[in-house]
C-alpha cells in the first residue's frame, strides 16, 4: 500500500492565474503523456478547462459552493454538494462557473487507453471490504490499481499485507487491485465517511501524443 499525504503534495501556480494544482500522482511519474494522474485544483475564477483530448475526466467536489459545468453537447450541470460528481470526455469543450466563490475539486484524468475504469463516491459507516475491482474483456481479474481518497472524516484501511493504515480527510492510498482491501471511519470519528474510490486496469501502453 502506498500512502500520498496532502501536507507533501506541492502546489503548481496555473499559467493563466485561475487556480492552482496539487499532483498527487502521474503514471508515469516524469512523462508529459501519462496512462492517468489524481490531483486537486483550487478554482479561484469561472473559465474553460484545458483540453484533455485522449481522456475521461472524473471531477468531486472537495469544498465550496460547487461549479456549474457546461460540457459541449450535454446539458448543463451544477455539482453543489461536497461529493457530487461529474464524468465527462476531457476533448469536449467544457466551462466552468463558480456558483459562489472558489471551491476546490479532486481530478481523476484516465487515458482512453485504460481499460476497466470505475469511479464512485461512497458514504462508509462501518468496516466493510471494498468491492470487488472490474473484470476484463476476457473475463479476469484486473491488473490494476486501486484508489481511496478521504474526502470528509478519517479512514482506516487495511490490506493483506501491513498494519491498518488511517488516511486523513484528502490523504490517498493507492493499492494492487484485487487484494482483501478493507475500509472503516475512523473510530476516533464515531461517525461515517465520505470517500472516493477508483479501480483501473493499468496494464495498457501510453496513448499517442498530440
Amino acid at each position: 500500500m502506498q500512502i500520498i499525504r496532502r501536507s507533501s503534495v506541492t502546489p503548481s501556480p496555473w499559467k493563466n492565474g485561475g487556480g492552482v494544482t496539487h499532483e498527487f500522482i502521474r503514471v508515469p511519474a516524469t512523462d508529459a503523456v501519462f496512462r492517468w494522474r489524481l490531483s486537486i485544483a483550487q478554482i479561484e475564477v469561472s473559465g474553460p478547462f484545458s483540453d484533455f483530448a485522449g481522456y475521461r475526466r472524473n471531477l468531486v467536489l472537495l469544498r465550496g459552493a460547487g461549479v456549474r459545468l457546461d460540457v459541449e453537447g450535454s446539458p448543463p450541470r451544477s455539482l453543489a454538494e461536497v461529493g457530487a460528481m461529474a464524468e465527462f470526455d476531457g476533448a469536449l469543450k467544457t466551462d466552468c462557473q463558480l456558483l459562489n466563490g472558489p471551491c476546490t475539486d479532486l481530478n481523476l484524468i484516465v487515458a482512453h487507453s485504460v481499460r476497466s475504469v470505475a469511479a464512485w463516491v461512497e458514504l462508509v459507516g462501518e468496516r466493510r471490504v471494498v468491492p470487488a475491482p472490474p473484470t476484463s474483456r476476457d473475463g479476469n481479474s484486473c491488473d490494476g490499481v486501486l484508489l481511496i481518497f478521504g474526502i470528509v472524516g478519517g479512514l482506516s484501511v487495511e490490506s493483506g499485507a501491513g498494519p491498518p493504515q488511517r488516511l486523513a480527510p484528502w490523504d490517498l492510498a493507492i493499492l494492487p487491485a484485487g487484494g482483501s482491501e478493507v475500509v472503516a471511519p475512523d473510530p476516533g470519528r464515531g461517525a461515517s465517511s465520505l470517500v472516493f474510490f477508483a479501480t483501473l486496469d493499468d496494464n495498457s501502453a501510453p496513448p499517442p501524443a498530440g
